[in-house]
């Protein structure tokens, strides 16, 4: 079991997510940013999906009421306790170990978000398939909501991993936001999708695991059409625009369906930085089409897999001693007579 101590921001399990009941109306849900998930159970050997805790902002407190393996994947710095009140690192990507009462501390996450992970996953009931927490529901996770102080979780049984440890972690991506074109891009002026394109949004103060709203230009609507429409589907990384022109960006726990114009949506592969992203941080937006998003998402698959594949034991370092005793001089020349015949 892992006690929960202190947890200042909403804390919540997440996992690969539910997919297949969106025709009855519950979301996906799932990891916000499901690669720094696959790393964070990679590093205590748990399956890709296995259930995690998701932070946000700030970390959290834990203890451990029973020795364990845990590994956090996120820019974020965190230390470990042990009973007689002593602080040693728990550097991410990285996998650790707690005994029974050492508690772990971690603290502000510069990327906006983390995912720590424990070797066994957390063992909790599935709801249609997952363990995600859906807040707005009350699904999922433990009793379908945030973590709280005193929540106690149980961690599934499994061997000992092997720990391991990510060398290089993945370098944070730059540059726009890829989009294509939504199913109602007519709903919009030409003066709107150029905007869209060509300026800058910032992220406001809205935005939690549904979606971001944005600040900047304002999108205008094709006055002919008008702000609405009869809703059908939507899904996440999807640009819905309403009728004050703030565009919304859809997230995992969106709903089904929407009744907003959708002028545009982000690629699968660039889904993952809308998690990471802070309020007041700026996006851009760039067009690209259907086989540039498909190869994105494929050349996205490869990364993850090369970096799982890159890990390598957690602590390993050279071995000075062997090092010393090898021969790593082939020769040696005289450089005073290197150049006499």
């Amino acid at each position: 079991m892992i006690e929960i101590l202190d947890c200042p921001m909403p804390v919540t399990v997440q996992d690969a997510g539910r997919p297949g009941y969106r025709h009855l109306g519950v979301p996906l849900s799932g990891a916000l940013d499901p690669d720094f998930l696959a790393i964070a159970n990679a590093l205590v050997g748990n399956p890709a999906s296995s259930a995690a805790l998701e932070l946000r902002l700030l970390g959290l407190r834990l203890r451990a009421t029973a020795p364990l393996t845990l590994a956090l994947a996120g820019a974020c710095s965190a230390q470990i306790e042990d009973v007689s009140g002593e602080l040693r690192p728990a550097a991410a990507w990285d996998s650790h170990s707690l005994a029974q009462g050492e508690t772990l501390i971690v603290g502000k996450l510069h990327d906006g978000i983390a995912y720590l992970a424990f070797a066994g996953g957390l063992d909790l009931p599935e709801v249609l398939g997952s363990r995600s927490t859906y807040v707005r529901a009350g699904i999922g996770g433990l009793d379908g909501r945030a973590l709280k102080a005193g929540d106690c979780l149980k961690v599934g049984a499994g061997t000992r991993p092997n720990p391991l440890r990510l060398p290089q972690p993945p370098r944070p991506p730059d540059g726009p936001l890829r989009i294509v074109p939504g199913p109602q891009r007519e709903y919009f002026t030409d003066d709107a999708w150029s905007r869209l394109l060509g300026d800058e949004f910032v992220i406001s103060r809205e935005a939690d695991r549904m979606g971001l709203r944005l600040d900047g230009p304002r999108l205008e609507h094709d006055p002919e059409r008008g702000a609405d429409i009869v809703s059908d589907a939507v899904t996440p990384g999807v640009i819905q625009v309403p009728g004050d022109g703030r565009p919304i960006i859809l997230l995992a726990d969106c709903q089904t369906v929407g009744g907003y114009p959708k002028i545009a949506t982000v690629i699968g592969a660039d889904l993952p930085r809308l998690g990471r992203v802070l309020p007041g941080q700026t996006l851009r937006f760039v067009e690209v089409g259907i086989d540039q998003a498909l190869a994105a998402r494929r050349q996205a698959a490869n990364d993850l897999a090369a970096c799982l594949a890159g890990m390598v034991p957690s602590g390993a370092q050279l071995d000075l001693i062997a090092l010393y005793n090898t021969n790593l001089i082939d020769g040696v020349i005289d450089a005073r007579q290197a150049n006499q015949p």
